[in-house]
């Protein structure tokens, strides 16, 4: 009976004492998608800049100071007719005396997209912006210069 005790109290201890060392994720996707087609848009910018003000709550702050741009341009966007992004963003940063945000203003110009379209040659050897990168200098799509 003593042996039997003994066997049963090693098993016990030596079962509950062992600690998880590794973990291991590993995850399957079958994506049978295809390729992505680059797209432009146009840009329907407002003639007004917009000025807003955004005063980060702490739970803002404890995202980080690029946490905090994000959320102040997602609110001067959303307080400022809805638009989907900033043009000539401008962003001013008050610091208190342990450099903590106080608040920041962005500024800039509301702007909405508008005629989305795949990048196809038309497109590409039409626009001038694509031409005038320097990276772009004699691309040759499809065989054609």
């Amino acid at each position: 009976m003593r042996k039997l005790l003994l066997l049963v109290a090693v098993v016990i201890a030596a079962s509950s004492c062992s600690t998880l060392t590794s973990t291991s994720t590993h995850r399957d996707f079958n994506v049978n998608t295809p390729y992505a087609v680059p797209v432009v848009a146009d840009l329907d910018i407002s003639k007004t800049k917009i000025m807003h003000t955004y005063v980060p709550p702490k739970s803002v702050k404890r995202g980080g100071q690029r946490n905090v741009i994000n959320t102040a341009v997602r609110e001067a966007l959303a307080a400022n007719g809805n638009a989907d992004v900033i043009v000539g963003l401008e962003t001013q940063i008050s610091y208190n005396f342990i450099r903590q945000i106080k608040s920041i203003v962005i500024t800039g110009y509301p702007a909405k997209y508008k005629n989305f379209r795949n990048l196809n040659e038309k497109v590409w050897h039409e626009n001038t912006y694509f031409q005038a990168l320097p990276e772009n200098k004699g691309v040759i799509l499809r065989g054609k210069k």
